[in-house]
């Protein structure tokens, strides 16, 4: 059963260096067209399985950017969400944003719509970094949106950081934290960028063209990150997530939660049922597909039980909370000490992993070489 909807707004106004996700050019685009296909797919999906929608407690509008579309459209979006899911008993409605295009109108548009949190990809507060990987917003932007955001009534608001940008020195993440924390919001989220695939960092990067910061540097920086929320009582409670009591992202819990979901519009992901699938990610194959009342799924896949206790640990393990025994063995009918005793043991040697009576979770040191330690957690490695 769906704890959560995730609705993927694809149009971007302008593409950042290092996105790989599904987006197009807003400019000519089917835009009203694909908001009506996006309510014919909740529609079709709630009518072929209600049950499923029942209890969900978030929905989470994701891009892209859903702010770039215009205030009539937003409202409209969401009246479809509104129309169709349970909101009502929603505990968190979150919508993506970028900070020079949240004008008043689109503002109210949304809190009008349900909308209770907003998550703003800030990344820097460095002028030259913005420039540098494709953002187009100003600090003045930044603090004005906000400013904004609550006269019109948000008080849940979250900015984005990255670390390990090109050329980013410590001095100028030193300042952006500075600057981050200054606003004294609710939330921050803080990533270390990765180079991916079809995106122009990978090209620049493959040309020998993109000078990164160093393992070493980098690992400097997140211990920076680490300790200014400490200091500003944000505390940690994912690895790159960081709140004041009550306000964590219950909608990105979910995930970390291992638990279902359904995912909406072009290039969405979605878990329900026990499958893992994807959308048809080209906007016209996604609308074509729904004008004939078919759902637009592209990729299905039966998670098989290896993958359920492989996915149980590493997302589980992002967690500041840890994985729980009791939790786990609920969930998957083996404990979990039968099933990984060997690496448990040896990372609590090596002081990366802390097991008490209720479960594991990561040391501050295994923060670090999360993803060395998650992969050991693969059944078939």
């Amino acid at each position: 059963m769906a704890r959560g909807v995730y609705i993927h707004i694809p149009f971007c106004h302008q593409i950042c260096n290092y996105c790989d996700f599904n987006k197009v050019f807003f400019k000519n685009q089917p835009v009203d067209e694909y908001i009506e296909a996006v309510g014919k797919e909740i529609e079709m999906a709630v009518r072929k399985t209600p049950e499923q929608f029942q209890n969900i407690e978030t929905i989470y509008l994701g891009g892209g950017t859903p702010t770039a579309l215009s205030a009539d459209q937003i409202a409209r979006l969401l009246h479809h969400i509104n129309t169709l899911l349970p909101t009502k008993q929603l505990v968190e409605f979150s919508s993506e944003a970028n900070p020079d295009e949240l004008s008043v109108d689109k503002l109210e548009a949304m809190i009008h719509g349900g909308v209770n949190r907003l998550s703003m990809g800030v990344q820097s507060f460095d002028q030259k970094l913005l420039e540098k990987i494709g953002r187009t917003h100003s600090n003045e932007h930044v603090f004005e949106t906000i400013r904004q955001a609550k006269k019109v009534g948000f008080d849940n608001i979250s900015i984005d950081l990255m670390y390990g940008l090109p050329g980013q020195s410590m001095e100028q993440w030193e300042d952006t934290l500075e600057k981050a924390l200054e606003l004294n919001l609710p939330h921050y989220s803080a990533y270390s960028l990765i180079v991916e695939p079809k995106t122009i960092f990978y090209i620049q990067y493959a040309k020998g063209k993109l000078s990164l910061p160093t393992e070493d540097l980098e690992a400097d920086m997140y211990d920076l990150l680490m300790r200014r929320m400490e200091e500003k009582e944000k505390k940690q409670y994912e690895i790159s997530n960081f709140a004041i009591d009550g306000h964590i992202s219950t909608h990105n819990k979910i995930y970390w939660d291992n638990d279902e979901y359904a995912g909406f519009g072009a290039g969405a992901h979605g878990y329900l049922l026990g499958n893992r699938y994807s959308n048809h990610g080209p906007i016209k194959k996604y609308i074509e597909t729904i004008k004939i009342s078919e759902q637009p799924i592209l990729h299905k896949h039966e998670v098989t039980f290896e993958e359920k206790c492989e996915e149980q640990m590493f997302l589980g393990l992002r967690k500041n909370e840890g994985v729980l025994f009791k939790e786990f063995e609920t969930k998957l009918g083996i404990s979990m000490k039968e099933l990984y005793e060997k690496q448990i043991t040896a990372f609590v040697k090596d002081g990366l992993i802390v097991e008490d009576e209720k479960g594991i979770k990561l040391s501050r040191k295994g923060r670090f070489v999360g993803n060395e330690i998650f992969q050991q957690f693969l059944i078939g490695e």
